[in-house]
């Protein structure tokens, strides 16, 4: 049951960071997905496409995880590793994201010189 709500909690933070995003960067149609190591933009998607991306894919990672915790036990002594685990994975989610969106802004405003 712990489990369910950490994930719901990161998954509501990362959605909630997207909605942030998406009014900042209302006025761009597309937004960046990737970049070469100089910089230059390799692929952009549609923005509410890019927006949602991270926040769907935790959304699929920690229901996969409920699922997998609901279904088996961890190794006795190891019990208390779950929660710690869906903390680790949760605060790489929201890193990788605000990371994404730091990238983004720095390409949209290098582009509007």
């Amino acid at each position: 049951m712990e489990t369910a709500l950490v994930g719901t909690l990161f998954c509501l933070a990362s959605c909630g960071i997207a909605i942030w995003a998406n009014k900042r960067l209302r006025s761009e149609a597309r937004l960046p997905m990737q970049w070469w190591l100089g910089g230059e933009v390799i692929w952009s998607a549609p923005r509410p496409i890019a927006l949602a991306f991270v926040p769907a894919l935790a959304v699929l990672v920690f229901a996969g995880l409920a699922v997998i915790f609901f279904y088996t036990r961890p190794r006795p002594g190891q019990e208390w590793m779950m929660i710690p685990s869906l903390f680790a994975i949760g605060f790489m989610f929201l890193a990788v994201q605000v990371f994404h969106l730091w990238m983004v802004e720095k390409t949209v405003r290098r582009d509007d010189r």
